[in-house]
């Protein structure tokens, strides 16, 4: 959200270790000149993505500036960065690391070779949540009444994730054509509204999704904490409008799809969604536990956006066009066979081309 105050130009100023995908695209299409972090920008603990993201197009990125800065300089206020430092009307706010492409090549090399032991600790983690989880996901879930029906429907989840805008867009045919009901999970639903789309449901802990989306929404889920506290519901309330509760551990997103498939949806097509260790590491957290359950009791019914652009291609085709050839020549037809004047031409036609 705060990212979207951005101007082109802007220098921003963050606190985020080890910088995912996501924010660094974010960042991009603010069209910043520099990236300030507090903290590493990519410790080599695992392979994030942000760092390289905002090198290859050209962001200078300073690191390690510390956090007191935050204290020392305010939104909007004009900087200067020059070389290691960062000074405000002649006065040194902070000296951090220039990220270079050398040593963020070294720092890949080890995050590389330590991808095992992660994976190790991730897989670890993920089954002894998954223990732990199992009754309250693969069980019976008490599910809010909603207007919005799914079943024998094709349901689009769109989750904020890596490309996830690019992937909405290559479907756009597919939603143009099935018409499958539309459900955001937070900032999803702003995707969906950018394409001129109503979310027919939005999903989340309310976080991330812009105060419009919510208000151009069918109906609204919030996501609750398994003891049932749910922080959402004072942004939905202060905003005057109405939500449904749902308690869940795991993820918003693993809320969405529990819920289509609950819900009797026919299919369920997955945009942005998480999938593997890296895209779970980059959103902080340690284990997959729900989401790996999750996949196990919807995985028949879930597809990928992206395998489905490949496979679905919209628009008209031969079969399209023959049906409505024959429709067009219908009237002629009927008109041939009752009008003398009508069969006369095309007896001349057929003459003239020596096919009579």
């Amino acid at each position: 959200m705060l990212c979207k105050r951005l101007q082109p130009g802007d220098i921003a100023l963050i606190a985020h270790r080890d910088l995912d995908a996501l924010a660094a695209q974010d960042l991009v299409e603010r069209d910043v000149k520099a990236v300030v972090n507090t903290c590493d920008i990519f410790s080599g603990e695992y392979p994030a993505q942000g760092a390289k993201y905002l090198l290859d197009k050209g962001i200078f990125v300073l690191d390690n500036v510390g956090e007191e800065i935050f204290s020392l300089v305010a939104e909007g206020e004009t900087v200067e960065i020059n070389g290691r430092s960062i000074c405000n009307r002649r006065r040194k706010l902070g000296q951090g690391r220039v990220l270079q492409r050398e040593l963020l090549k070294q720092k890949l090399a080890f995050a590389e070779e330590n991808l095992n032991r992660q994976l190790d600790l991730f897989v670890q983690n993920t089954l002894d949540y998954a223990r732990q989880e199992k009754s309250l996901i693969l069980g019976r879930l008490t599910l809010p009444d909603l207007n919005t029906k799914m079943a024998g429907k094709h349901v689009l989840i769109v989750i904020r994730g890596k490309n996830y805008k690019q992937d909405l867009r290559m479907i756009r045919s597919y939603i143009r054509e099935i018409e499958p009901v539309l459900i955001g999970v937070d900032g999803g639903g702003d995707a969906l509204c950018a394409l001129g789309l109503k979310p027919h449901l939005i999903i989340g802990d309310m976080d991330s999704v812009e105060d419009v989306t919510l208000r151009k929404a069918g109906e609204i889920v919030v996501h609750a904490y398994p003891d049932g506290r749910a922080p959402g519901m004072a942004r939905i309330s202060r905003l005057g409008l109405k939500a449904k509760k749902l308690a869940l551990p795991g993820t918003s997103e693993d809320l969405a799809f529990l819920l289509a498939y609950e819900k009797k949806a026919e299919l369920i097509v997955a945009v942005g969604s998480h999938s593997h260790m890296l895209d779970f590491l980059e959103k902080g957290r340690k284990g997959m536990a729900s989401t790996f359950l999750v996949r196990l009791k919807v995985g028949h019914k879930l597809v990928d956006a992206r395998g489905l652009a490949n496979l679905y291609h919209g628009g008209v085709r031969w079969k399209h066009l023959s049906a409505l050839l024959i429709a067009a020549l219908f009237p002629i037809a009927v008109l041939a066979a009752f009008s003398s004047l009508v069969r006369h031409f095309f007896y001349l036609l057929f003459w003239k081309f020596g096919l009579y």
